[in-house]
């Protein structure tokens, strides 16, 4: 295509061409005429014996003259128009050139062989801020980065070579210092019987493409690290079960001056870690369950304010900015006090010297010119939570790992490298955005920005104390990790309960249906394979009416939670968990049976 666009040029010129040569032939033709009728005519005036050269009769000489003065006017006047109808295809040329090269978004530039600006479209001005006098006195790579100029320069020889130079990317300086990605292609300028020196380059900006491509491949790099941190933590959350329950039932069984009582101790302590840790994986994946209430930012922020103080040290100050007029956001309480937390504890580690920790709450209005920055917005009213440092800061090639989980820039054994990864995890779950915003040796900035809701604050709930059921009660308990449905089982018949088993949902239909006694409570796993505990409990509900259901899992998947947000009415035991934990909610759900049948 540009090789017919290039050649019906070049047929048109040399048209144009051909027909001035012509005319300009036409018209010495013309001159030559008139000249020698004109000295024909003029020898026997100013010679009279000079009679014998004309033997023509005079008054045709006279006409034959004016009938070529007036072809010669002929001429003049076809000239002209001729001249003017080239001159006017000429300004149409032009001006046509001109609205191409001003109305472009492009940047086209006409450089020759060392770099100088030959011409430079307005673009180069509406994108980089130059002057037309800037870009003259200044070369073409002068304004590239330095790190680009090599491949720049490559990219221009092989253009003098072949005529055609291959598609580069690189940096552009703009003139408030900050950098314009662009994607340049360049070609050289053939002039006919000479040399080629001349080169066009046409520079596209690329810079916002750059940019989602990077947010592109972190979202989906942050995606894949989660659907793996959520199956890991899944399956770790049911071995860590087993550790905890069993390091419990042995300390239940040795005295306090048992020989082995601290090291079951310390065994139950790192299954706690662990169970914290798997939680963290959970929290970025996503995968958690989330309880959320209509909370006001402002009132748990000055309720972890005392945690605060103790938490980042007496050398940080800590200031606190809430906004009177702050609206309602629905999240999980104890998360987004662990968002805070975590927060905190980043900037306390970026301030080893001291400095200052600052905390706003905010309404916020999230635009259009937002989306323009962060595509994955979507517009609207928000809550903005802010916590800044006046630490070290970050680079932007530290900014674009800081939400990975197991990233840190600390020691060995000072960090796990999930606090931010947690958060982000929360965050996103919850429906809201993060942004960092942070220069080396200038502090960093975290600003969240969770959904404004139009409702009221939801009251806290008194806390009940059910008493144990009077009465032994039949359990149907469904779990496919062996081990662990073996610790369940146990606990639940010291507690004086019966308990039938299953390893899935297909063996538990048929445990129901050979068992014609009343089962009270079914306590099953949420992922399961074959039939998932949501489906089982659905089933039951008709084999079993009035039948109460536990679920028991580390993560959701989708059936009990929708988008990880415990639906209403739904009793959920979080693994791992201890003995304890698992006998008061069985005594909560089946004394609210008992109160609910009177």
């Amino acid at each position: 295509m540009r090789a017919d666009a290039s050649g019906l040029l070049d047929t048109s010129v040399r048209h144009i061409e051909r027909r001035q040569w012509w005319l300009s032939s036409s018209g010495i033709i013309v001159t030559i005429l008139l000249t020698v009728a004109i000295i024909s005519f003029a020898l026997p005036v100013l010679s009279p014996r000079a009679d014998w050269y004309f033997p023509v009769d005079p008054s045709l000489a006279i006409h034959a003259l004016l009938g070529l003065v007036l072809l010669f006017d002929v001429y003049v006047v076809f000239q002209q128009f001729q001249i003017y109808r080239f001159r006017q295809r000429v300004r149409e040329r032009e001006e046509l050139f001109r609205l191409i090269g001003e109305n472009a978004a492009d940047m086209i530039a006409l450089v020759d062989a060392d770099g100088k600006r030959l011409y430079s479209s307005p673009s180069y001005k509406r994108l980089l801020g130059y002057s037309d006098e800037e870009l003259q006195q200044t070369t073409f790579y002068e304004h590239i980065h330095a790190d680009d100029r090599a491949l720049v320069a490559a990219a221009a020889n092989e253009a003098r070579q072949s005529g055609i130079g291959r598609r580069v990317e690189y940096r552009v300086r703009r003139k408030d210092d900050s950098w314009l990605v662009v994607e340049s292609t360049a070609s050289l300028v053939q002039n006919h019987g000479s040399a080629g020196t001349k080169m066009v380059i046409v520079n596209r900006d690329i810079t916002e493409r750059k940019q989602l491509e990077e947010q592109l491949y972190l979202s989906q790099k942050l995606e894949a690290i989660g659907r793996l941190s959520g199956g890991v933590a899944h399956d770790f959350n049911n071995l860590l079960g087993v550790i905890i329950g069993y390091s419990e039932a042995l300390q239940k069984q040795m005295g306090a001056d048992h020989p082995f009582r601290e090291a079951i101790e310390e065994i139950q302590n790192a299954g706690n870690r662990a169970a914290a840790l798997t939680q963290q994986l959970l929290a970025f994946s996503r995968k958690q369950v989330l309880e959320p209430k209509v909370i006001d930012l402002n009132m748990v922020v000055s309720e972890v304010q005392k945690m605060l103080r103790r938490l980042i040290g007496e050398d940080i100050a800590l200031k606190i900015s809430l906004n009177e007029r702050l609206g309602m956001v629905k999240a999980d309480r104890g998360q987004i006090d662990q968002v805070i937390l975590n927060l905190a504890v980043n900037a306390r580690d970026a301030m080893p010297k001291g400095g200052k920790l600052i905390i706003e709450t905010g309404n916020a209005e999230l635009t259009e010119s937002d989306v323009n920055r962060y595509r994955y917005v979507i517009p609207g009213q928000y809550v903005m939570l802010k916590v800044a440092d006046t630490g070290c800061g970050m680079s932007a090639e530290l900014q674009s790992h800081i939400f990975e989980p197991f990233f840190t820039t600390k020691e060995q054994g000072k960090g796990t490298g999930l606090g931010l990864a947690t958060v982000y995890g929360v965050i996103k779950q919850s429906g809201g955005y993060i942004w960092v915003e942070s220069e080396v040796g200038k502090g960093a900035a975290f600003k969240v920005y969770l959904p404004r809701v139009e409702e009221v604050r939801d009251a806290v709930p008194e806390r009940t104390t059910f008493g144990r059921p009077q009465r032994s009660r039949t359990i149907l308990l469904v779990e496919d990790e062996h081990s662990l449905r073996k610790l369940t089982r146990n606990t639940l018949q010291e507690a004086g309960h019966t308990v039938l088993e299953a390893c899935d949902a297909s063996e538990a239909l048929d445990v129901v249906k050979r068992n014609e006694s009343p089962i009270d409570l079914l306590l099953t796993d949420v992922v399961m394979p074959g039939m998932s505990g949501r489906a089982l409990a659905d089933e039951l509900a008709t084999l079993r009416p009035g039948i109460k259901v536990i679920y028991m899992s580390g993560y959701t998947d989708g059936d009990v939670a929708t988008h990880g947000v415990l639906q209403s009415g739904i009793s959920f035991l979080r693994k791992p968990f201890t003995g304890d934990v698992l006998i008061a909610r069985v005594d909560e759900v089946l004394s609210i049976s008992v109160l609910a049948g009177r």
